[in-house]
């Protein structure tokens, strides 16, 4: 499973860090880490999270398709 977190539109209200701490981490009051491929066993936990989010800045992709690289996009 893919997590993305729109850093600019994070404010660290930390209920992602709450609700699924085995995949976000609030380092400071601010500074929210994460992991990007997160087990799927924590599919549940995130999309809680995912809903929690006061301001919609996590996003959860709900396919396992691999995404290809970025540089794939740019040389077309």
């Amino acid at each position: 499973m893919r997590v993305v977190v729109d850093l600019n539109r994070c404010q660290g209200y930390a209920q992602c860090a709450f609700l699924a701490p085995d995949v976000f981490e609030m380092h400071g009051e601010e500074a929210l880490l994460y992991n990007p491929r997160a087990d799927e066993a924590r599919r549940d936990e995130v999309r809680q999270a995912v809903a929690a989010c006061p301001v919609q800045a996590i996003l959860m992709d709900q396919s396992d398709e691999t995404v290809p690289p970025r540089e794939a996009f740019d040389a077309r």
